[in-house]
């Protein structure tokens, strides 16, 4: 099998949809022994925020020895980006090789696994044959019927920020988002919460202490911010003083506590890991398209917000950074998401707007979000991320604008190519 036979099998229609339900992704994994019984995992489960929080346990817990699994959803560019082992992705032979391992049992199977589920047994078999001492496991939407909900209890169960996302599968309101992602804790797991939406708190609780859980809540309260700027932040939490993010965005120091009573869980539950090893990770770890800061001249950067938490979360980012700046902004979202909050949330700050439309099925024509932001008064033109629009866009900025690309995570890797960045 080559590499493009193995994706064209994991991408072909038999596996296509999302269907409720975990009896396809039991079935499968018993058919291969059950190697996610082999494995230990930190189940990281939330709306926004979980792959930088993973890519900072990853490397705090791979810094401190561990052989780490990671699994992560979406991937940027890469499908292999997906399944990594100390930040090392899964190499296109071994991908083949446990592809066509899991293959004849996923056909034997009466009720075919979705995608989703496919990639999941992939990964779990993966990282059990190169024997990983523990895996970060960054859920898919997340909750009771997400097929990475078919571990059992992990060592910790980590929520980052809950918002509005994927309602008609997940619910309405923010409490019921909280409901349904709480469906991932088990018996003798330990809980942490970003804490950041306090509507979600009073469920995360009574879910925890239905099941007699230990959460930890993050304190700000007990948090002093020392320094932000778009390269970074320093800041003391509890009795930790100056700890260094190395990810831009104040939104990353939300992320970077969570870390923090993660890895005091970790240590509770008896999977050591010390605090110079959290404060690597922290610093250290690299996550593109999340604010990242793609050029300083011209400034340049591409922020994956694509939902409302997102984008409020980017909102004050150019609030901290760029308070007296209009902002040059590059467009494209999915259809299926509130784009027109997103607008609303995002225009004040935008003296012109490029729209582009993403390249997924489900993504929303360019100018029908051009429209959309013509309504609110905002100049909007079409374009595409083709190399010969980028490169007019750039060259039409000047020495203070700043250009920020937002939106689809399935952008990125077209835009960093295609700017030659």
């Amino acid at each position: 099998m080559t590499i493009q036979d193995c994706m064209n099998y994991i991408h072909e229609t038999t596996w296509l949809g999302s269907k409720p339900g975990l009896s396809r992704i039991r079935e499968l994994l018993e058919r291969l022994g059950n190697p996610q019984k082999k494995l230990k995992f930190i189940h990281v489960v939330g709306t926004n925020g979980k792959g930088s929080v993973s890519a900072m346990l990853s490397l705090a817990l791979e810094k401190q020895g561990y052989k780490v699994g990671t699994f992560v959803s979406p991937y940027i560019v890469s499908f292999n980006e997906r399944i990594q082992i100390n930040r090392a992705h899964i190499s296109d032979d071994d991908l083949c090789k446990t592809v066509e391992k899991v293959m004849p049992f996923a056909e034997e199977m009466e009720d075919h696994p979705t995608e989703f589920e496919l990639i999941t047994a992939v990964g779990f078999e993966y990282f059990k044959n190169k024997g990983c001492d523990i895996v970060v496991l960054e859920a898919g939407m997340g909750g009771a019927l997400d097929s990475t909900n078919v571990i059992d209890a992990p060592v910790v169960s980590v929520f980052t920020a809950i918002g509005l996302d994927h309602k008609e599968q997940l619910g309405n309101t923010v409490p019921d988002i909280a409901r349904t992602k709480a469906g991932i804790l088990k018996k003798g797991t330990e809980a942490v919460f970003n804490g950041e939406e306090r509507s979600a708190r009073p469920v995360i609780k009574q879910e925890c202490e239905k099941l007699g859980i230990p959460l930890t809540i993050v304190c700000y309260r007990n948090l002093k911010i020392k320094e932000t700027n778009i390269f970074g932040s320093t800041f003391n939490y509890k009795d930790v003083l100056d700890m260094k993010v190395g990810l831009p965005g104040i939104h990353q120091i939300d992320n970077a506590l969570t870390v923090m009573e993660a890895a005091w869980a970790l240590n509770r539950q008896g999977v050591f890991l010390g605090e110079e090893a959290v404060r690597y990770g922290i610093e250290n770890v690299k996550w593109p398209a999340r604010f990242e800061v793609l050029s300083k001249e011209p400034l340049m950067i591409f922020d994956g917000a694509h939902n409302v938490n997102g984008v409020m979360r980017l909102r004050e980012n150019i609030i901290n950074y760029f308070r007296d700046k209009k902002l040059v902004i590059l467009m494209g979202v999915m259809a299926d998401k509130n784009y027109q909050e997103m607008l609303s949330l995002i225009l004040p700050y935008c003296k012109k707007l490029y729209t582009v439309t993403p390249d997924n099925p489900r993504a929303l024509p360019a100018e029908e979000l051009a429209a959309e932001a013509r309504k609110r008064g905002v100049e909007a033109c079409p374009v595409s991320i083709s190399p010969e629009d980028l490169q007019k866009i750039k060259d039409s900025l000047t020495e203070d604008d700043v250009f920020l690309m937002m939106g689809s995570l399935y952008m990125y890797g077209d835009i960093v190519k295609n700017l030659s960045l």
